[in-house]
């Protein structure tokens, strides 16, 4: 059983397990476990996997009120985990993050099932902590993480990624051309997760004419809110492709120079994999702001920069500048990330999985 989701940064690993113990054991049995009304509940069936949902939410910080119906809602998750358990009866149980990880990991701790978690951010979840005691293994993106785990218990496998991603054969010239974009030219992706990110957005199109002049092409994924405005103030330029939402993101890594990018857990995963220099702008407000401990996590090992949120109008275009002029840091950058990319990270839960429950 493997519970968890709300965000592809969650699911999509989630996803990327499954199939590694698949690949081992073709006979294995599964059961999804996510929150109704999640993106969980589409992606998985679209990934060949059976998935349940619970009557779950988070606790909301800006409307107090709207936590009435919280304590009831934990209540009748834990009360249908327990019996999803009692029915599905698995061998192991995987918790991924999400709301529905904390009520089926706990159940399963209560009745003895070898419970294991992956924590793929460089800060971890409440959830995660609190279910590491009587977790068997904890599996975790980055190194350095016994500050929230017990240590015997950590293993450093770390963020599974997709598949598509991960045998992409696309050349730089081939994915340029899919993009309609100049095969010889610098390229600049700007990605801010599927809803976008706002104050990226915002420099970016500030800076256009900036960064137009200095011969960089760009692949501009702006979400769904920015599209028609990022529209607009691209209507005086060739040499962009701007979208809400970039369906082949193998092939928008292969085009890319240098990325900008927010730090959610996969996003960082997939650009260490691919070997992208990259800006990373950590979203300020995530929970206990874990995007700047993933962002930190390469910055300190000189495998990319950053800029933070709140300086991202007056800084990132100049930064973007300086990266483009300097070959060198660029290479630097490369050769940083091909020593902490771990590209095989499914299979390595997979097999520690098999090994501790000996399947």
């Amino acid at each position: 059983m493997i519970a968890g989701g709300g965000t592809g940064g969650h699911i999509f690993p989630a996803i990327a397990i499954a199939q590694a113990i698949k690949a081992k054991n073709p006979d294995t049995q599964f059961l999804f476990v996510g929150a109704k009304g999640k993106m969980e509940m589409g992606k998985v069936p679209q990934a060949g996997f059976d998935i349940v949902g619970l009557d779950i939410s988070g606790f909301n910080r800006s409307s107090l009120i709207k936590n009435i119906r919280l304590p009831f809602q934990l209540i009748k998750s834990f009360l249908h985990a327990y019996r999803l358990l009692k029915k599905f009866k698995p061998d192991a149980v995987i918790g991924v993050g999400g709301y529905s990880t904390f009520p089926v990991l706990r159940s399963a701790q209560m009745q003895g099932i070898p419970t294991f978690i992956h924590e793929a951010n460089a800060f971890a979840g409440k959830s995660n902590r609190m279910l590491a005691k009587k977790a068997v293994k904890i599996f975790t993106g980055t190194d350095g993480m016994e500050s929230f785990f017990p240590s015997g218990k950590v293993m450093v496998t770390g963020n599974p990624v997709r598949r598509s991603i991960m045998n992409a054969s696309e050349s730089m010239n081939d994915a340029r051309k899919y993009f309609g974009l100049n095969e010889n030219e610098f390229t600049l992706l700007i990605i801010g997760g599927s809803l976008g990110a706002v104050s990226i957005n915002k420099a970016i199109a500030k800076g256009l004419h900036a960064l137009k002049e200095n011969g960089i092409q760009l692949i501009w994924q702006t979400g769904k809110v920015f599209i028609e405005e990022a529209k607009k103030a691209c209507e005086a330029y060739e040499g962009i492709w701007v979208n809400d939402f970039i369906q082949d993101m193998d092939k928008a890594y292969a085009a890319a120079d240098l990325v900008v990018s927010r730090s959610g857990a996969m996003s960082v995963a997939e650009i260490a994999v691919v070997g992208r220099p990259a800006i990373f702008v950590p979203y300020p407000f995530a929970a206990e702001d874990h995007q700047t401990s993933n962002a930190m996590n390469l910055v300190n090992k000189e495998a990319a920069e950053w800029v933070r949120d709140q300086e991202v109008n007056e800084k990132l275009i100049d930064h973007i500048l300086l990266l483009k002029k300097d070959d060198e840091r660029r290479y630097r950058m490369k050769k940083q990330l091909s020593v902490v990319a771990i590209p095989d990270a499914d299979v390595r839960i997979a097999d520690e999985i098999f090994k501790i429950i000996g399947a």
